[in-house]
């Protein structure tokens, strides 16, 4: 048996391998194909995914929503009587690790001046439209897509740890498909989720390397060409392919917690040369208008205006979250093992949609504030490359040369570190779901994955840079979000199945809370 499991494996690898190969082929030897294809394909899906997608993560966002409140909130995450892994401070702060990346340093200031500067909802709004654009920024970062997060990490982790399945998606898939989880329609599955991970990591490493390669423009003046962003990629690449061969896990986890205290830096300097109060006041404000609108904001389609901005923002980003879902959720469920359905909810949706918050508040509320007072024209600057607005805003902040160029080189290191444990942790997760489970696969296998993302980001920069980044994210989500659905169902119907054995002392009587203590046995 267990050598059919492992043929099983290779020959699912061998698929993922060539799909790649494939289109990693097709995007450098045929650009303008590439490049043609994916925006003609993009543009007939438009009318279908305009709904498609707005309806599918408001389903995500209600089953997890409502299995937070329902009676299986108190359902383990391992055995009944098991006690979390972690600490709750432990397991928060690597929450918080899993909530910041390259995507939010790219877009918490350049998103809200590009939504201050247009956006379909300004006519009918009461609302401040500096208020307004820092709003639609949180709905865009906010618990809708932290709802994809949760799923496919609650998902993983009580298959894995409760139901002893391989930490695979299919695992998920056998309450709906049955012994085919683990035949060629399960481990189809994976293979799509690899695919849709593939091209997340992609986009995020292009969005880092556009920006990594504009700061170095900024602080140092070397010309911010494709090519330095191609030189960017090989190197950030090199040092997550090194990491991968000697199996410096340890390293790159201490590269990560560093991180933590580089953004917390970071969001320090602009906490103190940004307008303080102002900041903390819009923050709060905007947090309470993002809760009331969120219901009305969750399920605009554009039918009676504002499909474009919909398209090139709100269907981005579902796409986006959705490829990136195996990835954090996979990370997310290995922290969580030993945790209630309640705790994990309530820890994956608020702490890091909170921190979030703040961020953006932040960063992009110092942003806007400097284009309202009329400091500088932050505006023109992302229409030129959104990719300045940081550096450009870091300057604009009025703190002493000194400290502007320090802070501005500790931004390009923070991306850049982003940029390699993305990578490294990236090929890890592809690696697991393609070794059925397992956290130690070949290193050739590692090797190679990391240097195949590097070379499809290259390719996908070539053929057209972010904006093919972006369409070809999207419609690598559309496949995944129907095996996200799946396996919500399955989810469903495992839990249904759960033993409901009554508590001591109460034989006979169905408990309204299962799984409510470690009773012990008569």
């Amino acid at each position: 048996m267990a050598g059919y499991v492992g043929r099983a494996a290779n020959r699912q690898s061998m698929i993922a391998i060539a799909i790649m190969l494939a289109i990693l082929l097709w995007a450098f030897l045929g650009q303008e194909n590439f490049r043609t294809v994916v925006q003609t394909v993009r543009s007939a899906s438009r009318p279908v995914l305009e709904w498609y997608f707005v309806g599918i993560i408001c389903f995500f966002f209600g089953a997890m929503l409502w299995l937070g409140v329902s009676r299986y909130y108190r359902v383990r995450l391992g055995a009944d009587d098991e006690e979390p892994e972690y600490t709750l401070a432990a397991w928060l702060s690597m929450l918080f690790a899993a909530g910041t990346g390259v995507g939010l340093l790219f877009w918490s200031i350049a998103e809200p001046l590009e939504h201050f500067d247009s956006n379909p909802f300004q006519a009918g709004e009461l609302q401040n439209p500096a208020a307004l654009a820092l709003r639609l920024t949180f709905f865009h970062w906010g618990l809708s897509g932290w709802a994809i997060f949760a799923l496919i990490g609650l998902c993983l982790a009580y298959f894995s740890f409760r139901r002893n399945r391989p930490l695979t998606l299919r695992s998920a898939l056998e309450p709906v498909i049955g012994r085919h989880s683990d035949g060629i329609i399960g481990r189809g599955f994976d293979v799509v989720a690899v695919i849709a991970t593939v091209f997340g990591v992609t986009t995020t490493l292009g969005l880092g390397a556009r920006q990594v390669g504009t700061g170095l423009n900024e602080v140092f003046g070397l010309p911010g060409s494709t090519w330095v962003q191609l030189a960017t990629i090989a190197v950030i690449i090199a040092v997550a392919t090194t990491s991968v061969a000697l199996g410096l896990q340890r390293g790159i986890r201490r590269l990560s917690e560093f991180n933590v205290v580089l953004a917390g830096l970071l969001l320090l300097f602009f906490f103190v040369y940004g307008p303080t109060n102002h900041l903390i006041s819009m923050t709060l404000e905007v947090s309470g208008a993002y809760l009331q609108k969120l219901p009305a904001q969750s399920l605009f389609t554009g039918a009676t205006g504002g499909a474009d901005w919909l398209n090139e923002w709100t269907i981005f980003y579902w796409g986006w979250w959705i490829a990136w879902a195996p990835f954090v959720g996979m990370f997310i469920a290995r922290i969580s093992r030993g945790r209630t359905i309640g705790e994990f909810l309530l820890g994956v949706f608020l702490f890091p949609s909170v921190f979030t918050f703040i961020w953006i508040g932040i960063l992009g509320g110092s942003a806007l504030h400097l284009q309202g007072e009329g400091v500088t024209d932050l505006i023109s600057v992302v229409q030129e490359d959104e990719a300045r607005a940081l550096f450009v805003t870091i300057r604009e902040l009025g703190a002493p040369s000194t400290l502007t160029t320090l802070v501005s080189g500790m931004a390009i290191l923070l991306i850049a570190i982003f940029f390699a444990t993305s990578a490294d942790s990236g090929t890890l997760v592809i690696n697991t779901i393609l070794s059925d489970g397992s956290t130690t696969p070949p290193a050739w296998r590692r090797i190679s994955w990391s240097i195949g993302i590097g070379l499809l980001t290259a390719a996908l920069i070539l053929a057209g840079g972010i904006e093919i980044l972006q369409q070809t994210v999207v419609l690598a989500a559309v496949p995944f979000s129907v095996v996200l659905a799946a396996m919500t169902i399955g989810l469903f119907r495992a839990l249904m199945s759960e033993e409901q054995d009554p508590r001591k002392g109460r034989k006979g009587r169905r408990p309204r809370q299962p799984w409510a203590g470690t009773d012990e046995p008569d």
